[in-house]
């Protein structure tokens, strides 16, 4: 169940312990220096490799120190989590560890791949329920399921040997940078299990440290609830990056974040697509969104970090292949580079041809064609995607649309009509 005592931290004690519990299950993963972001940033850049987990996460950490915590009784009445991705793998591989009977909820509309992870994570140990359309669907269930059946909830990340396990993460950086003063460290915050682990850890071994919690925008929780001292629910989400999209931290997260984090920022979804796009293609790592928060918030301090040491923790690696169409078309959008417009063609022969010669630009590239043609009427319109190579080829292009009179409406800010394009 979860916990609600503000007055809790994580004790370096503790943490040692959860690092010793995690000896030969969780992988040490190296603290990698990037050569091609330390000279743009002109600053010595780590990538933190938590993508290289087995689980390709470090949430294997929390849920394996949570459950190898269970009593004779809790572990009678076997485990229960609810979770569409990282946190579910965590929990199987740990049932499977230590053999011990576990129940999965994930929101039915979870892509197969992920299933199918957690199913060989886990083979015979869980039992995988698929209920509801969202996460908030899952839980519920989950949590009926916990008070009825008297059977243990493993939180994802309000809960303190969860906190205690990803806290281990902060343990390594500290260990593999001792010849080097660490000046900040970048890293995601979902429901902050991590933030708050990690951070904790720094207080206290690093305290000069600058800890930089980075949030989608569309999920901006912790950094709501510093802003009003409080612990805020928001009331709508954008689940892009879905690691990282939760409506409420933990309690226990946010009590310690707002006194040991140094600034909690955002970045835009589209920023965050550009990053897992350059990652993919110069670097050959692949991350999934929320592994990219750390490393897109990093332009927000480019002249701050310039000469120091800076870890970023790249958090995991579970991206859905499925999602690089949405990927690369956000990734445009935020370059403003990709534009959809209503185009009103005159109802004669050569319409679209003219439109190609007289009105696109020699580098302009039509992406996107919808028209039908209907009768009776002067003009029939088309919905047109157009990729730029200079987001300077936008005006010239609209005032030749305008000019030539094939301008009807532009539709990147028109949110009602854009997302039945995007």
């Amino acid at each position: 169940m979860e916990k609600t005592n503000s007055t809790y931290k994580p004790t370096l004690k503790a943490v040692e312990a959860a690092a010793e519990k995690l000896l030969g299950i969780a992988t040490v993963t190296p603290l990698i220096k990037s050569a091609r972001y330390s000279k743009f940033f002109d600053a010595s850049i780590y990538f933190k490799r938590e993508d290289l987990q087995d689980v390709r996460s470090y949430k294997i950490r929390g849920a394996y120190n949570k459950i190898s915590s269970l009593n004779t009784s809790q572990i009678e009445n076997e485990i229960v989590c609810a979770s569409a991705g990282n946190h579910a793998q965590g929990v199987a591989l740990s049932c499977k560890l230590l053999k011990i009977k576990g129940t999965i909820y994930m929101p039915s509309p979870t892509p197969k791949q992920k299933i199918e992870q957690v199913k060989m994570f886990g083979e015979e140990f869980v039992e995988i329920v698929l209920t509801g359309d969202t996460f908030d669907d899952a839980y519920h269930a989950a949590m009926e399921t916990c008070v009825s059946l008297n059977k243990t909830f493993v939180h994802p990340f309000n809960d303190e040997k969860v906190i205690e396990g990803q806290a281990t993460v902060g343990l390594e950086i500290i260990d593999q940078a001792k010849e080097h003063p660490i000046h900040y460290v970048f890293l995601p915050i979902g429901g902050g299990g991590l933030a708050a682990g990690l951070s904790s850890v720094f207080k206290i071994l690093s305290p000069q440290t600058k800890i930089i919690g980075v949030e989608p925008k569309g999920a901006s929780s912790m950094l709501t609830s510093i802003r009003n001292n409080k612990n805020t629910e928001l009331k709508s989400i954008d689940n892009f990056v879905d690691g990282a999209a939760v409506k409420r931290v933990g309690d226990l997260n946010f009590a310690i974040c707002k006194e040991t984090l140094h600034r909690v920022v955002t970045v835009d979804e589209g920023k965050v697509c550009q990053t897992i796009l350059e990652l993919y293609n110069k670097d050959a790592i692949i991350v999934e969104p929320a592994g990219a928060l750390s490393l897109s918030a990093l332009e927000q301090f480019s002249e701050e970090i310039k000469g120091k040491n800076v870890v970023c923790v790249i958090s995991g690696s579970n991206n859905d292949i499925t999602r690089t169409s949405e990927t690369k078309e956000r990734a445009l959008l935020y370059a403003n580079l990709k534009h959809y417009f209503i185009v009103k063609f005159p109802q004669r022969a050569g319409a679209l041809r003219d439109f190609v010669v007289d009105i696109l630009g020699p580098t302009d590239d039509i992406t996107h064609f919808e028209y039908t043609k209907k009768a009776n009427r002067e003009n029939d319109v088309a919905v047109v995607g157009i990729e730029l190579k200079s987001p300077n080829d936008l005006e010239p292009l609209v005032a030749k649309m305008k000019l030539h009179k094939f301008y009807g409406d532009y539709l990147n800010d028109k949110p009602d009509l854009f997302q039945f394009l995007v």
